[in-house]
C-alpha cells in the first residue's frame, strides 16, 4: 500500500481466546480498520513493551474485519500472549511475504498434509479456498496428530465432514478407546486418496520431520516437484528480510517465501531444519 509505515503496527483489539490444547490458542482480533491479506501470508504480532513474533493467520483472507491468530507457548513472547486476556489491545504489523498462488490450483485436486499447529495456518488455506469452492475440483485434507486430544479446532471437522468439495482423512500417533480413524503418521493418509498424483497440487505445513517425509511421499506418488507447495516458516523476525535470520539459500523466508515449491529449494542443504 502507498504511504504505509511497514514499521508502525495496525492496532487490534482481542475480542476473545480459545483454548485448542494445553499449549495452544486461537486468539480472535478485530482491527482498528480493515485489514487484508493473502492466503499464506504472515503477520507479525506485537505486544507492547515485550516484543513481537511472527504468525500466519488462521481465519479465512476472504475476511478483512476480523482474524484469527493460533499461537503455540514455546518461548518468551509467546508465552506473554498466553497470559492476555479479552479486552486487551495488539499491534499486528504486515502482512509480508508471498501466498500461495490460489489461481494455480483451479481445476486441480488440492491435497494438504499438514501436522501439529501447522494445522492453522492450513486453515487460513481451506477457508478461503472454501470461498470459491466450485474452482477446484476437490479438497483433500490429511491431517495428523501426536493423539486424539492435540488436535486442535476440534469442532470444526464435522463441519468440514458435511462438505461436499472436502475429502477429509485425520490420523493420530497414538489413539484412544473411542479414535475410530486411521492410526499411524500422517503420511499414510496419502494411500487412501483415489486421485491422479500427476495432475494434482499439494500443500504441506508442519513440523520439519513431517515436512520433510511428507513431500518424499508426495514424489513417490507423482506429484511433480513444481506442484509441492511448502511453507517455510523458520527463523523468520524482522519481517523485511533485513536481519538475515530466515535465510534459506538465495532466498530470505520472510519476503521470498514462506511459500515455497520444492523445486525452487530442493537443492539447499538443511531445508528440513
Amino acid at each position: 500500500m502507498p504511504g504505509k509505515n511497514i514499521y508502525k503496527p495496525i492496532l487490534f483489539k482481542l475480542d476473545e481466546i480459545e483454548t485448542e490444547s494445553p499449549l495452544i490458542k486461537t486468539f480472535f482480533l478485530h482491527p482498528e480498520a480493515d485489514f487484508h491479506f493473502k492466503t499464506g501470508q504472515f503477520v507479525e504480532v506485537t505486544i507492547d513493551g515485550i516484543g513481537e513474533a511472527p504468525y500466519t493467520p488462521s481465519s479465512s483472507a476472504t475476511v478483512s474485519d476480523r482474524m484469527e491468530i493460533t499461537i503455540m507457548k514455546a518461548g518468551y513472547v509467546t508465552s506473554k500472549m498466553h497470559e492476555l486476556h479479552p479486552g486487551a489491545t495488539l499491534g499486528i504489523r504486515g502482512p509480508f511475504g508471498r501466498g500461495y498462488p490460489l489461481e494455480k490450483f483451479y481445476g486441480k485436486d488440492v491435497i494438504i498434509l499438514g501436522g501439529g499447529v501447522g494445522i492453522a495456518p492450513l486453515r487460513c488455506l481451506i477457508l478461503t479456498m472454501l470461498a470459491e469452492s466450485e474452482k477446484y475440483r476437490k479438497i483433500h485434507v490429511c491431517l495428523g496428530a501426536k493423539s486424539p486430544g492435540d488436535f486442535i479446532y476440534k469442532s470444526w471437522y464435522p463441519q468440514l465432514r458435511a462438505m461436499e468439495k472436502i475429502n477429509l482423512l485425520r490420523a493420530v500417533d497414538k489413539a484412544d478407546q473411542e479414535w475410530d480413524e486411521t492410526v499411524g503418521v500422517v503420511t499414510v493418509l496419502l494411500d487412501k486418496l483415489d486421485l491422479d498424483f500427476s495432475e494434482s497440487v499439494a500443500i504441506v505445513c508442519g513440523p520439519p520431520v513431517m515436512m520433510k517425509f511428507g513431500t518424499y511421499k508426495l514424489l513417490e506418488k507423482g506429484v511433480r516437484e513444481e506442484n509441492i507447495y511448502l511453507s517455510m516458516e523458520k527463523n523468520m523476525s524482522c519481517g523485511l528480510g533485513k536481519c538475515g535470520h530466515c535465510a534459506l539459500g538465495d532466498y530470505y523466508v520472510c519476503k521470498d517465501g514462506p511459500v515455497f515449491t520444492y523445486d525452487q529449494i530442493k537443492d539447499y542443504p538443511d531445508i528440513w531444519i
